[in-house]
């Protein structure tokens, strides 16, 4: 079921204790790309209204930005959730959105320049891939100085290199134990098996000397060995990039990987004309102001800036739902939830208030359809895109 409105408005016409769980990437309040629709995160009484459309023990995945994860985490708590965990999802492809400070001197003191710059210094902790895009769509070469003041300011700059989206766990208050609550509602628990990662399976024997199926320690007692699939699934997932697999030295399949969204997933599904990346960011072609790193450096037929890869949201989606659940998301913006939640063979409830992206979020939900018939849901790591 997808609807059109404001998600406030909407929300209200929801039936109480009607949704098995909430998935949603809402705005980050960081006035991305000057879009009015994310100029302040989700209010407290948008919020309550998940809440009481959540059956009780139903979970929320809410995504945040890194400058607004704080407020977005604590309006979340104040409408009547528990805070579970933070999931975080790391990635090396981020680009340093950064000031020159030394360049910027030099203007201001009468020197003109190409305005916003990046760094020097992320010129050496940019990825081969990376260097290639700057290098080929925005040139980043070391600035020379021109006074005196900006030469002892020379490699200074603004920001980090963005590397890091959170994601809030929260959690309908449960009634009665986690037992009661799993049994008369379905939700309360998390899908630990059914998000494993990898395929391996692994001996405990101290495990199987106390009858459980699953441990998270090992034992050497010699009594025969139980066995399970997979390693637990953790808070932390990453695109299995090299840049972020060379942080964990012996990784070995750890982490879900999951990278960001494709061309191919984006567009998938869509007959809309395609969006040069100038008409998707609303910026002079070419210009520096185009990141190469949120899918609109070559023309896509999605032009939502914001597109959360299917893979990512299918495995959120399962990890918080029971079989034949309904899946909430009151930010739909292109419907990548909706995409995954089908997939998954999950009941979808979307709700979007700009006519466009839900033109395009209706088209890509509806193309898999016919393809969640002939797919079976596997361990989260399928090669769809």
């Amino acid at each position: 079921m997808i609807l059109e409105g404001d998600c406030l408005d909407v929300l209200k016409t929801l039936d109480d204790e009607s949704i098995d769980s909430i998935v949603t990437d809402p705005p980050y309040g960081l006035a991305f790309m000057g879009k009015r629709w994310d100029y302040d995160v989700p209010s407290v009484e948008v919020w309550q209204e998940c809440l009481r459309v959540l059956k009780p023990g139903g979970y929320l995945l809410a995504f945040a930005g890194t400058r607004t994860q704080h407020r977005m985490c604590v309006r979340i708590e104040d409408a009547g959730f528990e805070i579970r965990d933070m999931i975080a999802w790391v990635y090396g492809s981020g680009f340093p959105k950064s000031h020159n400070v030394s360049c910027a001197i030099d203007k201001a003191n009468g020197h003109p320049n190409r305005g916003r710059a990046i760094p020097t210094a992320s010129t050496f902790q940019a990825s081969d891939i990376e260097q290639k895009h700057k290098l080929t769509s925005n040139p980043v070469e070391a600035y020379e100085a021109k006074t005196d003041a900006a030469r002892q300011w020379q490699g200074w700059g603004t920001a980090l290199k963005p590397a890091l989206e959170p994601i809030t766990v929260a959690r309908k208050p449960l009634i009665g134990t986690v037992a009661d609550n799993v049994m008369r509602y379905g939700t309360g628990a998390l899908n630990v098996d059914g998000c494993r990662v990898g395929t391996e399976e692994r001996e405990n024997p101290a495990c199987a000397a106390k009858g459980h199926t699953n441990a998270l320690k090992w034992g050497s007692n010699g009594k025969a060995a139980k066995q399970c699939k997979g390693r637990w699934p953790a808070n932390l997932i990453h695109d299995g990039s090299d840049e972020v697999t060379g942080l964990f030295p012996g990784d070995e399949g750890r982490f879900f990987y999951c990278p960001k969204a494709s061309k191919r997933d984006r567009d998938q599904g869509l007959s809309l004309p395609e969006s040069t990346p100038g008409q998707k960011t609303g910026r002079a072609e070419g210009s520096d102001g185009i990141s190469p790193y949120a899918g609109s450096r070559s023309p896509t037929r999605n032009n939502h800036p914001t597109v959360k890869p299917t893979d990512l949201m299918r495995y959120l989606c399962r990890l918080v739902t029971q079989p034949g659940g309904i899946v909430l998301d009151p930010f739909m913006g292109s419907g990548s939830t909706g995409k995954a939640a089908t997939l998954e063979g999950f009941g979808f409830v979307g709700i979007e208030r700009e006519p466009a992206y839900l033109e395009i979020a209706k088209a890509r939900i509806e193309s898999m359809q016919a393809e969640a018939e002939t797919k079976t849901p596997d361990d989260g790591q399928m090669d769809l895109f």
